[in-house]
């Protein structure tokens, strides 16, 4: 069985406050988080991904077309228009 480690990190108390709260919506805890950050971390060799909550209200634009398709909250909906933008038949 692999050796285990404590790590204590200080941080503010009202941004580990939101930090937990953040990661309790994303369905995992703020200690799997950092668990996720290190191993990603040291199989990418690289700062690993971003998870993210959208703003509430926020326009999603798709990058790759220039900002000019907006993601609509059922994007299922738009399957053939996405795949006709992309010329993918």
């Amino acid at each position: 069985m692999a050796k285990e480690a404590i790590l204590q990190v200080r941080m503010d108390s009202e941004l580990k406050e939101q930090a937990e709260l953040l990661y309790k919506q994303l369905g995992t805890s703020f200690a799997e988080a950092v668990r996720i950050f290190a191993r990603q971390s040291v199989e990418e060799k690289a700062m690993p991904f971003m998870m993210r909550l959208s703003s509430a209200g926020s326009k999603r634009i798709l990058g790759i077309a220039d900002g000019q398709y907006e993601i609509p909250e059922d994007i299922d909906s738009s399957n053939d228009e996405i795949a006709e933008m992309f010329g993918v038949k």
